[in-house]
């Protein structure tokens, strides 16, 4: 008596794959099924068996299959965004959320990806956008039932009701040589707060002429970002760019001694600025230049122990600034006073040069003793060998 031949599992996925792309999905989860009681099921078939419960809307059993594919393969961007998509018909869109920004996580760098797996990415990030939209929507109506309007409550109220919605994205203190503990993270300082600065907005039009005077000589002038001696060069998109030059009146704590000669009002307005002076490092100022039509990309500053100052001397229109999630117009003699160890980046959409004052302070909230112990401990990492 001949014995019957063993089932090729190979070919009845195969059949099952054909009927899932004739749209008959009835007879491919019958086929998947088959192969998965024997045992011989793999993550791709685990997927393929969820999709095809996933048409016929039989959520429990394509759950189940996605629990059985997400054990052998936590990371499948596939089965992630169906998880999501599950949840969403559940009408769980909280739920379904995380999936989708999981996925998205997952996948984000990664190359070579499928077409289908982009799709299923893209859909992801249309669902997860819908619902952050949707969450926003419900939040600010709740508030305003209870009779409060975010945006005139307290800017860092609004700021955290779009960071909490998913329209916003936190952006913390993030120097990159330094970092000093418990100070606040406030992208913006208001210049009144500072009792020198309208003494220094005030010699906007003799800085201008100084500055203008450089300009027309382009002399002295050096690219903004330059290779550091004897050390790796950081990757920047302006690296030896004259688009974005630096004329320096202070470099490495030390005066340009030419440049003070043919910048007298500029340096007298910056030495009557709470300026930090470390020997090898501070004072740094001077004028950056930024050529019409260049953006300088998203960065860091190396301290989050300073500010930084900004007085606009010569502004074309379409100039901007972004620090963490907030963006200001650069308007001419205006001050801007802000934390660079917050993310930042600026525009110059003119076609016309872009040039500021920029000079460094300590922060106010630095007692007399702080900023002595860090002039000294500065000193001493400048002195190491």
């Amino acid at each position: 008596m001949t014995g019957l031949a063993a089932p090729n599992f190979a070919v009845i996925a195969q059949d099952g794959v054909t009927a899932l792309s004739r749209g008959d999905a009835v007879t491919a989860r019958s086929a998947f099924d088959a192969v998965a009681a024997a045992g011989r099921a793999t993550p791709q078939l685990w997927l393929l068996l969820a999709q095809a419960n996933f048409q016929l809307d039989d959520r429990r059993q394509a759950h189940a299959a996605l629990d059985a594919l997400l054990a052998l393969d936590r990371a499948n961007l596939d089965g992630m965004v169906m998880r999501g998509e599950l949840l969403d018909r559940d009408g769980d869109t909280r739920a379904a959320t995380t999936w989708y920004e999981a996925a998205l996580r997952t996948a984000d760098g990664v190359a070579g990806l499928a077409p289908v797996t982009v799709a299923a990415l893209d859909r992801a990030k249309a669902a997860r956008d819908a619902a952050a939209a949707k969450f926003d929507t419900h939040l600010r109506s709740e508030l305003k039932a209870a009779d409060i309007d975010a945006a005139t409550v307290h800017p860092r109220f609004a700021e955290a009701l779009a960071i909490t919605t998913g329209t916003a994205a936190p952006y913390p203190q993030a120097p990159t040589s330094f970092y000093y503990p418990r100070l606040a993270a406030i992208p913006f300082h208001d210049p009144a707060d500072f009792a020198w600065a309208a003494a220094v907005a005030a010699q906007a039009p003799a800085m201008r002429a100084e500055v203008e005077a450089v300009i027309a000589a382009q002399a002295g002038l050096a690219p903004y970002v330059e290779a550091p001696e004897n050390r790796p060069s950081k990757e920047h998109s302006l690296l030896g760019d004259a688009r974005w030059s630096a004329y320096h009146l202070w470099k490495n704590g030390e005066p340009v001694a030419e440049h003070h000669a043919a910048c007298p009002r500029t340096v007298a307005a910056v030495e009557s600025a709470p300026i930090p002076r470390t020997p090898g490092r501070s004072p740094m100022a001077l004028f950056s230049i930024l050529a019409g039509g260049t953006h300088i990309p998203p960065h860091n500053g190396m301290l989050n122990t300073r500010l930084i100052v900004h007085i606009p001397l010569i502004v074309p229109p379409g100039c901007r600034i972004r620090v963490g999630n907030e963006v200001r117009d650069v308007e001419e003699g205006v001050p801007l006073i802000f934390d660079d160890s917050i993310e930042h980046e600026a525009w110059n959409d003119s076609d016309q040069p872009r040039a500021i004052l920029l000079f460094e302070i300590w922060r106010p909230e630095l007692t007399a003793g702080e900023r002595a112990a860090l002039t000294a401990m500065f000193g001493a990492v400048n002195s190491y060998a």
